[in-house]
This record gives C-alpha cells, sequence and structure tokens, in this order.
C-alpha cells in the first residue's frame, strides 16, 4: 500500500509566489532565460543557473556549480523570499490552463515504494544521468519540482478535496504563459491523517513524469543509509517530493514525430513502401488528426493523409509492440527511413501534441523536416498495463500535463 506522507514545505512568500516559481530551465530560450534573470531578483531560475548571478562560468553539474546553486538557494531563505511551514502539511495544487484543470495533492513519496514496486515505471532511465541528479541531491539538499505521480480514483479523497478546495487558498496566480495556479495547504490533523490513511488503501501509485529523478532519489537514499550507522527509516533521504493526480485529473497528449528526410526515396516510393503494411488514404490539405488507435496522420508533400495500420503490424497481445509508437517505428522509421534509436538520431525530432498538428505541419513547410506523423494519444489503462507487467515504453511515447513550476513547494533532504 502507499505511503505518502506530509512534509515542512519550504515555499514562496505569498506576495513574491508568482514571481518565484518558474518552468523548467530547459523550456526557456537562452534569449529568454536572460531577460528573466536580468528583469526578475526573485525568480528561482537564478538558484538554477547561479553563474548568471555572478558572470562566473562553472561546469554545468559539477561540484562547484551544485554549491553555488546551494548557496543562491539559502540567501533566498536568508532574504525571506523563502519561508517554511512549521508543521508537517500535504498540499493541493490546481492548474487551469487552456481549458483544462488540474487538481492533484503534493506530499512525499517513500523510496521503499519505489524499491518494492508499489510506486510503477513505465520508462526505462539512463544511469548517467541517475547519477548526475544525485550529485546535485547530495550538494543540494532539496526536491524544487515534485514528481508527477497518478492513482486510482479515489472518492474519499475526492472528497476531501473538494471541501479544502472550496477554502481561501493560500496561492492563487497567473503567469505569462496564461496559466493559473492555485495553492491549499492542507495542515488540519485530522485531514492531514486522512490523506495518510486513504493513501495506505491505494495498492499502487505510476509515476506519469519523473523517472529519472525517482531513480537518483533512490540512489541517494542508498548511499545515505549506507553511510548512516543510526539510521531509522525516518530520516528525510527516505522520501521524495511528488504531486499525486487520480487518473482522471492527468491528460495524456500525443508525442508527434518529424522526420529530416526519406532516406533517399522520393515520395511515391516512400508511400509505396508504407503500403505494404498500412491502408494509406489520402486527405488533402486539411489537418488530419488520428482519429482512434492503430492510426496516424502523415504530412508530407503539402498533404495529409490517414495512415491505418494493417493486420500484419498490429499485436495488441504484446504490451508494448501494442503502442502506435512502437507500430511507427517497427513498419516506418527503422525499416524504411533507417532511424534505430529514438534517442540519438538526429533525423528524427519529436513534438507534443500539446502544441497541435498544425506544428507539424508548419515544421515540414518551413523546411525543418521532410515529413511528419501523428500518433494516437496512449491511454491510462495503456501506461498501467506497461507498467504493471515490468515493461518499459520506447522513448518519447508520452506527453503528460500538467506540468510542475520549480520553486513553488520545496522538500528538504535535510534533517
Amino acid at each position: 500500500m502507499a505511503t505518502v506522507i506530509p512534509f515542512k514545505g519550504i515555499r514562496p512568500a505569498r506576495h513574491l509566489v508568482h514571481l518565484v516559481a518558474s518552468r523548467s530551465a530547459d523550456n526557456y530560450s537562452q534569449k529568454d532565460l536572460n531577460e528573466k534573470i536580468a528583469g526578475n531578483p526573485f525568480t528561482f531560475l537564478h538558484v538554477i543557473h547561479p553563474d548568471m548571478n555572478d558572470g562566473k562560468r562553472t561546469k554545468p553539474g559539477s561540484i562547484e556549480r551544485l554549491k553555488k546553486t546551494k548557496a543562491v538557494y539559502l540567501d533566498f531563505h536568508k532574504q525571506g523570499i523563502f519561508v517554511q511551514d512549521i508543521q508537517p502539511c500535504y498540499y493541493i495544487y490546481r492548474q487551469q490552463k487552456q481549458g483544462n484543470v488540474f487538481t492533484g495533492l503534493i506530499g512525499c513519496s517513500s523510496i521503499d515504494d519505489y524499491l518494492n514496486g508499489i510506486i510503477k515505471i513505465h520508462e526505462q532511465t539512463i544511469h548517467e544521468r541517475e547519477e548526475k541528479l544525485m550529485r546535485y541531491l547530495e550538494v543540494c539538499d532539496f526536491n524544487a519540482e515534485p514528481v508527477l505521480f497518478s492513482y486510482p480514483n479515489d472518492e474519499e479523497i475526492d472528497q476531501l478535496t473538494t471541501q479544502i478546495t472550496e477554502r481561501e487558498p493560500e496561492y492563487d496566480f497567473s503567469t505569462t504563459d496564461r496559466v493559473r495556479h492555485t495553492l491549499w495547504i492542507v495542515k488540519q490533523e485530522a485531514e492531514v491523517k486522512k490523506v495518510y490513511e486513504r493513501f495506505k488503501t491505494i495498492k499502487a501509485v505510476y509515476i506519469a513524469d519523473g523517472h529519472h529523478r525517482s531513480a537518483s532519489s533512490a540512489l541517494l537514499a542508498k548511499a545515505r543509509k549506507k553511510n548512516n550507522p543510526a539510521h531509522t527509516g525516518n530520516e528525510p533521504y527516505n522520501f521524495y517530493m511528488g504531486v499525486f493526480f487520480p487518473e482522471s485529473q492527468l491528460m495524456i497528449c500525443d508525442y508527434n514525430r518529424v522526420v529530416s528526410d526519406l532516406n533517399g526515396l522520393s515520395e511515391k516510393e516512400f508511400i509505396e513502401k508504407i503500403s505494404r503494411n498500412f491502408s494509406v488514404e489520402e486527405k488533402g490539405e486539411t489537418i488530419y488528426q488520428p482519429q482512434q488507435k492503430h492510426n496516424f496522420s502523415m504530412y508530407l508533400g503539402g498533404k495529409w493523409y490517414s495512415l491505418t495500420a494493417g493486420k500484419s503490424a498490429v499485436h495488441d497481445e504484446e504490451p508494448v509492440a501494442s503502442l502506435d509508437a512502437a507500430i511507427l517505428s517497427e513498419h516506418i522509421l527503422a525499416p524504411i527511413l533507417g532511424i534505430y534509436d529514438l534517442r540519438v538520431d538526429k533525423r528524427i525530432a519529436f513534438v507534443s501534441g500539446i502544441k497541435g498538428m498544425d506544428e507539424l505541419k508548419k515544421m515540414v513547410d518551413k523546411g525543418q523536416g521532410k515529413a511528419a506523423f501523428g500518433i494516437y494519444p496512449v491511454q491510462m489503462e495503456q501506461l498501467k498495463q506497461i507498467a504493471d507487467t515490468g515493461n518499459v515504453m520506447p522513448p518519447k511515447t508520452t506527453w503528460i500535463e500538467p506540468k510542475m513550476r520549480s520553486g513553488l513547494v520545496i522538500y528538504s533532504l535535510e534533517a
């Protein structure tokens, strides 16, 4: 059964929260990053990119860089930019974006749950990245962005969430990307107890986004446990921060592909080869969205096509092989285009479905790709089936919303 504990969150002072919480640093161009940091002394980006404060360059991921990150973080505390709750709390977070509303609960998940399989994974991690993130945790001693978890809908948690979100929130602000963020603190003893006990009835939770952060937290816990002869299991390193959304509150979007060339084939030859395993139907210039599982859209030569996988390409009895991303790779990307490793091949780019099918058209029309493929979104039951059977998805199979901001609530790993 799942262990999700409350914690003494470190978070921005109420009057500064809209200035502090930032998108993931990867979401900013260098120009935008420079402008954000230069124009906002409170943004969490100062913590993530400490070199931009003093102009002294350090190597990304180096101990020197991480120590600077920790120093800026501590300085934010000293300035009163961050405050810490005096008692363990849960936090209810709501994000409203493009007409969608996501409501989840922030708490700390157990490393033991991760190691024992109560926390289910669906993505393969890269050891070098795990080690890099562990060094960050070792030096900086905090989680600034929660891992995104999903759990089966629970009526009692839903009722409690509804009850609490009818109160005055601690934070309610909108950001320049037109996203509204609202946060409530759950600190009443009876409510804290109820949340803990309800999660104890849930058999499994699923990582939606944050596999490397989870793996690195487990590495840190293993190392600190080994070096702590007085280990009890209650130390902060035995837990890591997560935001838990009921299945109905998550949105799994399509994750689409753009390829740079046709591997020496003409458009006609390419379509002929695809036709061996797919039913190909020309749709003209009107944007075509995949209509169901095993149906794809393709944009090529200024036209849209519907591609429907034939029986020879579909293996619904196999959790991974039945994924549309796997079918596309197995029957088009690898054998026809020669794209075998999605992680390293420079001839393929990935576009989140949140940008829409028109982004695929735009990229091809601008010459940023030769052809684009739209994929029907993975369903939650498919994700769970893969996780439950111990399998992993191909790279870039899912784009999951919502995306969390860094520095909104922080979990300290220091005792």
